[in-house]
């Protein structure tokens, strides 16, 4: 009996395997024919696509992830650079006390080199990578470093700076702020107005206050002449009027300082420096040759100072020629003056009726000018006059030797 019933347990445990094993087989074909295959068709293909796949994705990621790696640890190293000298044009401002990091990160903003890196280690590796002057320079973009170096560096047989933009300008001895601003207008094509603006206010351009003040109780010009140092300079591309202007002024400031100008005169001459720098102006203009200024200054302070001159009066008709030029009208040989030129009652630098200095300088000394001023020749002379063409002077200390000294220049073609 017992028997009989495992039996049958038995036949209804296969007959729900074999209905199970049914229901599989059944859902796997369904699934097949979904797919459009043979029931039973292994599925390890796609996966072994898809592994495929993966691989190659990953590799890929391994490899970029690689080449970026490398190139970090290289330009570690190694900075970019360009290969060549570059294309097109760039223009760059070097400014005063940068150093080569400075100058590096200008040119890399500018486009000019690839990397600042490759720039500071070109002016470490160059003896004259420090000695780059400020200033605004024309170099092309994508250029190697070392050629952007040398180009900064790059002279003429002149020493002048082969790539610098700049606006050159030469302002001689003896020149007026009228003529200096004509010249500056010419190489800076600022207007002319603009600096004669700029002029107005000396004090603002750098000029100490102090030094418009006088001795001898005389009215002062407050005026900018005198004080335009003549020298070459140069002037960056977009300067305005009162910067060049300020620039000259502290170039006079400079010399005053290297020279003791202001206080030797006033500590020697007994002179306001004021009076000093009228002084040298004068001689300046009155002296052809260098060598004769400390003469024609000494004449000067004995005309006007040692009592020994009727009314202490300079008598100079350069002054006279000044008041012409700044009122616009023309210089005049001496020979050429009229009578009512020399004694014009309105003219504030008339030094035939008005005793002692002029109001102010009558030009932008020099250095040797400024010399002559402050350590004057020793000597008793009252009279001076070119005497040939060359332009030697010929001094004297009584009326009588300088009209035979007057009677020699005309001698020699020069009256």
């Amino acid at each position: 009996m017992l028997d009989e019933l495992e039996l049958a347990f038995d036949e209804q445990d296969r007959a729900r395997v074999r209905h199970r094993h049914r229901r599989s087989t059944m859902r796997r074909a369904k699934r097949a024919a979904e797919r459009g295959t043979e029931p039973g068709t292994p599925r390890r293909r796609g996966r072994s696509l898809l592994a495929l796949l993966l691989s190659v994705v990953l590799l890929g990621v391994l490899g970029v992830g690689g080449w970026y790696g490398y190139a970090a640890v290289k330009n570690f190293f190694t900075a970019p650079d360009y290969t060549g000298a570059g294309t097109g044009d760039a223009q760059v401002q070097v400014n005063s006390g940068e150093t080569a990091t400075d100058i590096a990160n200008t040119l890399f903003k500018a486009g000019v080199v690839k990397s600042a890196k490759a720039f500071v280690d070109a002016a470490k590796a160059d003896p004259r990578g420090d000695q780059v002057q400020p200033g605004t320079y024309k170099l092309h973009k994508h250029m190697r470093a070392k050629t952007a170096l040398t180009a900064l560096l790059a002279t003429d047989s002149a020493g002048n700076l082969i790539n610098k933009i700049s606006a050159k300008v030469t302002i001689p001895e003896g020149t007026i702020s009228l003529a200096a601003f004509e010249l500056l207008s010419k190489a800076t094509k600022i207007p002319v107005a603009d600096f004669q603006e700029a002029a107005k206010d000396p004090v603002a351009l750098g000029v100490p206050e102090w030094w418009f003040k006088r001795n001898d109780g005389k009215p002062v010009a407050k005026s900018i002449e005198g004080f335009l140092f003549p020298a070459t300079y140069e002037f960056n591309p977009g300067v305005d009027a009162k910067t060049v202007l300020s620039t000259m002024v502290n170039k006079f400031n400079s010399v005053n300082a290297e020279l003791k100008f202001s206080d030797t005169v006033q500590n020697t001459r007994n002179i306001s420096p004021y009076e000093g720098l009228i002084a040298a102006s004068i001689a300046q203009a009155e002296a052809p040759l260098p060598e004769d200024m400390t003469k024609v200054a000494r004449v000067l302070y004995n005309r006007v100072y040692s009592g020994k001159f009727p009314c202490s009066c300079l008598q100079l008709d350069s002054t006279v020629n000044y008041w012409l030029r700044i009122s616009g009208k023309e210089a005049q040989d001496s020979k050429n003056l009229t009578v009512s030129q020399l004694h014009d009652p309105n003219d504030p630098y008339n030094t035939h009726d008005v005793a002692g200095m002029p109001i102010g300088p009558i030009s932008n000394p020099g250095k040797e000018a400024m010399q002559a001023a402050q350590s004057p020749a020793d000597g008793q002379w009252l009279y001076f006059v070119t005497i040939d063409k060359q332009g030697h002077t010929g001094f004297s200390d009584t009326f009588q030797e300088f009209q035979q000294n007057v009677e020699l220049a005309k001698k020699n073609g020069v009256l």
